[in-house]
């Protein structure tokens, strides 16, 4: 993969992947310097989900040099797992150490409510493959160990940050699924026996790849609604854009706040 110039040249420090509903914290809060559409860079894949604008913002924020996905790549789309994690090797290659995941989750414990925030803790790969089959570079290890995937350092901060604050800042383990169909009251039930606090379609390949290449990784989910058999009627993509409106500028706080600890 070549890496585009323009980005290199910037020497971005921290990564953000913004999730569904959440784009607009790159126009909210980056003092843009420059932005380079997917399309534009030669072997991406392109972003095919509403809410995601499908390029690269890079630019500062609170003295750090930020290079953000606005809008991501998902298992759903058809993409293979190498495409959907190519985002999180090319931000390695242009020399970021620190990545910061965001995504909209559906709430399964019942403390999760709409527009709530979730500090992930763990999480629990339910996708049916792994995004390092058949990898066999050599940037990092084969077997990667996945005992704290999530920076204990950074969630430590960020939530002293949040207790200081007054945000009500959750935390709790993420459980991805591929999705694109919204999961079954049943499959619900099922995944609170297994541990899961909130639900969704994303992050997991993102956060695998980045431990395997030695990136300090941080992850918040946007409740954005009750998850199957919990919520009061039918589920909808709609929703999750609604709620993360709604929340836009304590999300943009706390994501700020998350960037200046990295």
């Amino acid at each position: 993969m070549k890496v585009p110039e323009d980005i290199l040249a910037f020497q971005p420090e921290v990564g953000l992947v913004l999730g569904s509903g959440l784009g607009f914290f790159a126009d909210d809060r980056i003092e843009v310097e420059g932005r380079l559409p997917y399309a534009g860079i030669e072997g991406f894949p392109v972003s095919t989900v509403p809410g995601h604008a499908g390029q690269f913002v890079y630019g500062r924020l609170n003295g750090k040099r930020v290079l953000c996905m606005q809008g991501r790549f998902h298992y759903y789309e058809g993409y293979s797992m190498e495409q959907v994690t190519l985002p999180v090797r090319l931000m390695h290659q242009v020399g970021i150490k620190n990545l910061v995941l965001t995504n909209a989750a559906g709430g399964i414990d019942p403390d999760l409510n709409p527009g709530d925030f979730m500090l992930l803790r763990d999480h629990i790969n339910f996708l049916g493959t792994n995004p390092l089959i058949g990898d066999r570079s050599e940037d990092g290890p084969r077997f990667p160990d996945m005992s704290a995937v999530y920076d204990p350092g950074l969630r430590t901060k960020l939530k002293d940050w949040a207790a200081g604050q007054s945000v009500d800042l959750k935390e709790g383990v993420y459980l991805a699924t591929t999705g694109p169909s919204f999961e079954t009251p049943a499959e619900i039930r099922a995944f609170a026996t297994l541990g899961a606090d909130a639900v969704g379609m994303s992050t997991v390949p993102e956060a695998i790849v980045a431990r395997k290449l030695g990136l300090r990784v941080l992850g918040i989910s946007c409740i954005t609604n009750a998850a199957a058999g919990i919520s009061q009627g039918p589920l909808t993509h709609e929703e999750v854009s609604v709620t993360a409106e709604q929340v836009r500028p304590q999300f943009a706080d706390l994501l700020a706040a998350a960037v200046s600890f990295c």
